[in-house]
């Protein structure tokens, strides 16, 4: 077989992203055009959580501004707040989505919720207004039931074949799946299931993570049979399954300090990470479509009017590092760095010729 030496595909999109706040929204959301991407789907996790349109509406006037190349979907913050008559106006303000965090579970999810029952209603509105229920599928650790990080994302998959089952019409998103028992149940559910795939969960298993803080997030990676899921369902072209990276940077002392907050930091460079990513599992046939196109096809969303996508090229090349940090602010060394997913190594892969 002849080595692919480049690869041109159209820009892609990240159904997943964290672009948080203040300096480093300032610094991240410029990134993401640099990465390959030309779509992105925007997390509610601020603090405070975005719980209403108007919050919403203003994040995305800070994002756009930012980058004006990209084309941003917002969310909401599911909570008990959230009403009826609020998802209704969010689905005709062109909201995409609203994302469920188990209480306290990743970064800022305090406000997270615990009976998903009390939210039907709010389902029902969903569905109606054709809003995307994105769940982050782990329930709180519980050691009086044997519940922790490595088997809470497999402890909640009833709860979101409950939900499916309930609502076949309401598009449902389980979020960076990382076990074989989620990539089977979103398997085993009908098309109104899909299943977003990060950049690091396709890389790392638990030894990756125990011991190394900027590969540690939530859901944890498991364990190779684990990985091994995430691969083959990738390698098989299920249209299901889609690029989401959950990319979420963290200031370095957050993540090296005595306690690591949860987070993997992708977003400049998404494209040459899978393109290294692909070409090692032999799959790089199967790039374009899990990254530029089965995910807009599963939400049914597409970048902004006007946009003209003049495609993405990378090459192969040697010594092609990743950077040891981004400083967060470049007249305030106070606020630290981001480390990046990789940092130091060579990913072998680069763009050249981005979509702009």
């Amino acid at each position: 077989l002849k080595m692919t030496t480049s690869i041109t595909l159209p820009s892609a999109c990240d159904f997943h992203l964290h672009l948080r706040q203040g300096d480093m929204m300032r610094m991240v959301t410029p990134k993401v055009e640099e990465g390959g991407v030309s779509l992105a789907y925007i997390m509610p996790n601020l603090q405070p959580p975005i719980k209403n349109t108007e919050q919403a509406l203003a994040y995305k006037s800070e994002l756009e501004a930012l980058a004006p190349n990209v084309t941003f979907y917002m969310t909401l913050y599911l909570s008990p707040e959230l009403t009826v008559e609020e998802v209704r106006k969010a689905g005709k303000a062109g909201i995409a989505g609203v994302k469920s965090y188990p209480r306290g579970v990743t970064t800022n999810s305090d406000n997270g919720i615990e009976n998903y029952e009390i939210y039907y209603p709010i389902f029902e509105a969903m569905e109606q207004e054709g809003l995307v229920l994105n769940l982050h599928g782990e329930i709180p650790s519980d050691a009086q039931k044997d519940i922790c990080v490595m088997n809470a994302e497999e402890r909640f998959l009833p709860e979101l074949k409950k939900i499916a089952t309930a609502f076949p019409n309401l598009k449902i998103v389980l979020e960076h799946a990382t076990s074989k028992a989620a990539i089977d149940m979103v398997k085993s559910l009908g098309d109104n299931v899909g299943c977003s795939i990060t950049v690091h969960h396709l890389q790392l298993i638990v030894d990756d993570w125990a011991g190394q803080a900027h590969h540690f997030c939530k859901p944890v990676a498991k364990y190779p049979h684990d990985r091994d899921a995430i691969r083959d369902v990738v390698k098989a072209g299920h249209p299901r399954f889609f690029l989401g990276t959950d990319s979420a940077p963290h200031p370095i002392a957050t993540k090296e300090g005595p306690r690591s907050n949860a987070g993997v930091f992708t977003t400049p460079l998404v494209l040459p990470y899978l393109c290294k990513i692909f070409e090692e599992i032999d799959c790089l046939d199967k790039l374009e479509n899990f990254a530029c196109h089965f995910g807009r096809s599963f939400y049914g969303l597409s970048q902004k009017a006007g946009f003209v996508d003049n495609k993405v090229t990378l090459v192969k090349e040697t010594n092609v590092a990743v950077p040891q940090h981004y400083e967060i602010s470049a007249t305030n060394a106070d606020l630290g760095v981001v480390v990046p997913f990789y940092a130091n190594k060579d990913i072998g892969w680069k763009i050249v010729s981005n979509f702009v």
